[in-house]
């Protein structure tokens, strides 16, 4: 007996070949989607770290202006 390939690939062959595409095919879809996830992260990150640098910002400036005196006026006597 010799250990000679067939012309037709057997339907075992097939299967897996079929099962490597689709596991090929699904990983690079995930990937992608991986990819996507991780840009929108770092967008968000972006707008989080803006607001909160704005926020801080203005902050400070409300803590270096002067606080006002405030000065109570005397009540009017009832007439």
């Amino acid at each position: 007996m010799s250990a000679r390939k067939s012309a037709e690939p057997s339907p075992e062959g097939i299967a897996r070949l079929n099962r490597k595409r689709l596991a090929a095919e699904e990983g690079a879809r995930a990937m992608a989607d991986a990819e996507r996830q991780a840009v929108d992260v770092r967008k968000n990150m972006a707008r989080l770290r803006e607001l909160r640098e704005t926020r801080e910002a203005a902050d400070a400036i409300v803590q270096a202006l002067p606080t006002p005196s405030i000065t109570r006026r005397k009540k009017k006597p009832p007439q």
